[in-house]
């Protein structure tokens, strides 16, 4: 009876702890509303929020341009790509075993980059960059995959994937410093390097329409299935010996993330760390169990990019590149994590 009493005061904290977290996106993007270079009061904010519903709320053009046009796009996005980068990264960790795989492990980063130089040399503006960041970032995991596929009898088709994401990933990357080192430096290089550091400084509301239903499409399948990924980490033959078709599951885990990565490049750029740190914290916070992991991933990732956005558009008097933000902040936090917090991988 009283193992029973403390399990179930366990898991009353556990649910709590959750719904703390799944809240705290909303907490964190009303007070990033108010923060700019351009400050918004939160009696502004509740009178332009309201004014969706009520009508007239006789603000001013430039607030409502600040809080409508700017800064509500920006920090959606944030919240968006922080959870996709995060559910992504710890779907990858369990699918391949591995605590140090992240979104981008099959190439779609590098085949984005790509995609995005070709866009920005041809000058096809800001959509035709995300369109060509997005079919590249597919079309660099569909060469892993069609790699591994070929050689998959030679051995474990998890290292063969890992491989072959590497293989895929330097061709990629070589491609992208061959059209740098040729591209104008007055004009396309600047904007080649820029972008490859991540930022959210142009994304607009047309950004989100194109890149929400594909996540979606990404992230609803891996919440759907979240408990089979319980059983992918014990290995191909335990889980088959439970039911559970692998080769196909891992498939679908594999085009749901490439998805979530290759929509979130697409209208970001390079935002690295956040796929591979942020699970690990989830991890720590909530145990091993995908069917708390995946939701809490994503509340803290989406949590932390926010976060992260908000000091890298207000800290200086220029906006900082996420890229470096997230490096400076998620490499030293990943060796405090390993050295603390090691649950979920014993």
């Amino acid at each position: 009876m009283k193992n029973t009493a403390l399990a179930s005061k366990y898991t009353k904290k556990n649910k709590i702890k959750i719904i703390a977290l799944v809240l705290l996106p909303i907490l964190l993007a009303i007070v990033a509303l108010t923060i700019g270079r351009y400050p918004v009061s939160f009696e502004d904010l509740w009178k332009a929020l309201s004014g969706i519903f009520l009508g007239d709320n006789n603000l001013s053009a430039t607030v409502q341009t600040v809080i409508f046009d700017v800064r509500i796009p920006r920090i959606i996005a944030a919240i968006l790509i922080g959870m996709a980068y995060s559910v992504s990264g710890a779907a990858f960790q369990g699918t391949f075993r591995n605590p140090l795989v992240s979104p981008d492990i099959l190439g779609v980063s590098a085949g984005a980059g790509f995609g995005a130089t070709i866009a920005i040399i041809n000058s096809w503006g800001s959509l035709g960059i995300a369109i060509s960041a997005f079919v590249f970032g597919l079309l660099a995991v569909w060469l892993t995959y069609f790699i591994g596929n070929l050689i998959k009898k030679s051995g474990d088709i998890t290292l063969i994937l890992v491989l072959g994401g590497i293989l895929v990933g330097t061709i990629f990357s070589s491609l992208v410093s061959l059209i740098k080192s040729v591209a104008d430096p007055y004009e396309k290089l600047p904007a080649i390097t820029y972008w490859m550091m991540g930022s959210l400084s142009s994304v607009q509301m047309k950004d989100l329409y194109m890149v929400i239903p594909p996540m979606l499409v990404g992230i609803i399948p891996l919440l759907l299935l979240r408990w089979k990924l319980n059983l992918l980490t014990f290995g191909d033959e335990e889980a088959q010996s439970m039911g559970v078709n692998t080769q196909k599951l891992r498939l679908i885990v594999i085009i749901c993330a490439t998805l979530l990565t290759a929509s979130s490049v697409s209208i970001s750029g390079m935002i690295g760390w956040v796929g591979l740190v942020i699970p690990h914290f989830a991890r720590a916070i909530t145990g091993p169990n995908y069917r708390s992991l995946l939701p809490v991933s994503m509340a803290v990732g989406g949590s932390f990019l926010l976060i992260v956005d908000t000091i890298a558009r207000t800290l200086l008097t220029m906006e900082i590149p996420l890229g470096i933000l997230t490096s400076l902040i998620g490499a030293p936090f990943f060796i405090y994590l390993l050295s603390h917090s090691r649950r979920g991988w014993k």
